[in-house]
């Protein structure tokens, strides 16, 4: 990452060294991903939609540990494995918004908050920035040598410490990310000057 884009980490120190943990990424480019694992202080699992294992692709992911998730149903060896990857101790990274957008955490999905109160593992939530436009020589990528800020929020536990994983803790845990997930992006914005 660092030969092709000029990628600026802050708050990394806010990452705990050891134990479970969720890295909450904005979503808006395809590179977010790659850019976040070549930047984080820790290893990095991310649940991956299947349709990326394919070719060269399939062993070289695997390899470094990402995550097969088929979003066409409910993947319960994916939910498996990601729980796996917590429970050992490691990181997990999920795109709360399900897939690439907007990258404004405006819409998120109940698995977060799942993964979160299921395993206890705290959230820290990641806000990359500078992926929202194509470059002239290859449109697909930002242009080569641009900035990036990846920066690294506060961890919290979205749970209400009840314990509770009813249909209504979720609900009520992934309003509560929803809104600390924005105001991390708004500070980030801030702090990077964007």
């Amino acid at each position: 990452m660092n030969t092709l884009w000029r990628p600026r980490v802050l708050g990394a120190w806010q990452v705990p060294a050891t134990g479970p943990v969720i890295l909450a990424v904005n979503h808006a480019h395809n590179i977010d991903g790659p850019m976040l694992m070549g930047t984080a202080p820790r290893p990095v699992h991310f649940l991956i939609k299947k349709e990326a294992f394919i070719g060269p692709l399939n062993p070289f992911l695997t390899g470094i540990g990402q995550l097969k998730v088929d979003r066409s149903t409910a993947d319960r060896t994916a939910v498996t494995n990601a729980l796996g990857v917590l429970e050992n101790g490691g990181v997990l990274g999920i795109f709360p918004e399900g897939t690439r957008g907007g990258g404004d955490f405006s819409s998120i999905r109940a698995g977060l908050a799942y993964f979160a109160v299921r395993s206890g593992a705290p959230i820290v939530p990641v806000a990359v920035l500078g992926s929202e436009r194509g470059g002239r020589l290859i449109p697909a990528l930002p242009p080569l040598r641009s900035r990036f800020d990846i920066v690294f929020g506060e961890p919290f536990e979205p749970g209400d410490g009840s314990g509770r994983r009813t249909r209504k803790a979720l609900d009520e845990a992934t309003v509560r990310i929803q809104e600390r997930l924005t105001a991390h992006l708004e500070n980030a914005k801030r702090l990077s000057g964007r």
